[in-house]
C-alpha cells in the first residue's frame, strides 16, 4: 500500500510532561509523564529513520550518539545524525549544543564527573518555528519547556555524560570516545525548491522537506521508504486521510492533497531528493 497510517506508542520519562500539546491527550494521572511520542512501521521492520514528538518538563541529560563508523563497530546498524522542530518554547527555553570552546578529554570526562560540563556547553536560546540539525559527535542537551518533533537516524545508541543527579546509567568512556566536543556550526539550510516545497535537509543521512498545501504528486524512488508528518492542517494521501499529530509512512508514487495553510514535514533517507 503505497501510504500507510502509522500506529503511535508513547514513552514515558522522567523528564516528560503529564499536559501535552493538541492534538494529543494528557499523560494518564496513574502513570509516569510522557517524555516522546515514537511512530512504529507495521510488522518487524527497522527502518532507516524514527519520528519523534518530545515534551520535556525538565533537562535532558547531556549526552552525544555515535556516528555509523562507531556504530558498526560495535554491531549498530547505524549511528545517529538527527533534527528538531521547535513546535513550542516556554520562556527562557534553551538547547545546549556543542561546547563554547573545544574541550580536550580528560577535561570533558572531569567536567562531566564534576558537573561542570553544563557551564562548558553552548545554551542557544530557542523560539517556536526553529530547526537544527545536530550530527552525531555533537554534545547536546534539551532544555525544559519544549515540543519539538525529531526526525532521526533509527537508532536508540545515546551516550549519557551527565544527568543532573538522577540515577541513571551514565556512559564516560564510549561518549568521550565518540564526542566532537567543539563549538556547533549550524546546519545551512539547502533552501527552497518551489514555492510550496522547500528543503530543511539534503543528506547525507536523510532528506527532510517541508511541504505547504495544495495538491502534488510524489514520486519515490524504488525501496525507499518516506514518513510524512502533518505539524498542521489535514489532507489526503493516496485516499488515506491525516490531520496533525499523525505520521504516514509512503513508497512509489503517491497523491498528496492538504488543505491550503497545511505544514507538513517530509523524511526519507538518503541525499537524493524525490521527485
Amino acid at each position: 500500500m503505497p501510504a500507510t497510517l502509522l500506529a503511535a506508542h508513547r514513552v514515558e520519562k522522567p523528564w516528560g510532561r503529564r499536559r501535552l500539546r493538541a492534538p494529543f491527550d494528557d499523560s494518564p494521572a496513574s502513570g509516569e509523564p510522557t517524555g516522546e511520542i515514537w511512530f512504529h512501521t507495521p510488522g518487524d521492520s527497522a527502518p532507516d529513520l524514527l519520528i519523534k514528538y518530545i515534551f520535556t518538563s525538565e533537562k535532558l541529560s547531556v549526552q552525544v550518539h555515535p556516528d555509523d563508523a562507531r556504530a558498526h563497530a560495535r554491531g549498530l546498524a547505524r549511528g545517529k545524525d538527527e533534527c528538531w522542530l521547535i513546535l513550542d518554547a516556554e520562556p527562557g527555553a534553551a538547547i545546549a549544543l556543542g561546547t563554547k570552546a573545544p574541550v580536550g578529554e580528560a577535561v570533558l570526562r572531569d567536567a562531566a564527573l564534576d558537573g561542570r560540563i553544563e557551564q562548558l556547553l553552548d545554551w542557544k536560546p530557542v523560539r517556536t518555528g526553529d530547526f537544527f540539525y545536530v550530527p552525531s559527535g555533537t554534545v547536546h542537551a534539551i532544555g525544559a519547556g519544549l515540543t519539538l518533533i525529531e526526525v532521526q537516524q533509527n537508532s536508540e545508541t545515546t551516550y549519557r555524560l551527565y544527568d543532573y543527579g538522577r540515577p541513571r546509567e551514565l556512559h564516560l568512556d564510549d561518549g568521550i570516545a565518540a564526542a566532537d566536543a567543539r563549538p556547533y556550526e549550524r546546519y545551512p539550510s539547502p533552501g527552497r525548491v518551489d514555492a510550496g516545497r522547500a528543503l530543511l535537509v539534503e543528506g547525507p543521512k536523510f532528506v527532510l522537506e517541508r511541504l505547504g498545501g495544495g495538491a502534488r504528486t510524489l514520486e519515490l524512488p524504488d525501496a525507499v521508504t518516506a514518513w510524512l508528518v502533518p505539524v498542521a492542517g489535514k489532507g489526503l494521501v493516496d485516499g488515506v486521510a491525516f490531520e496533525a499529530g499523525e505520521c504516514l509512512a509512503l513508497t512509489g508514487s503517491v497523491q498528496l492533497a492538504a488543505e491550503p495553510d497545511a505544514d507538513l514535514l517530509l523524511a526519507y533517507p538518503g541525499e537524493k531528493r524525490c521527485r
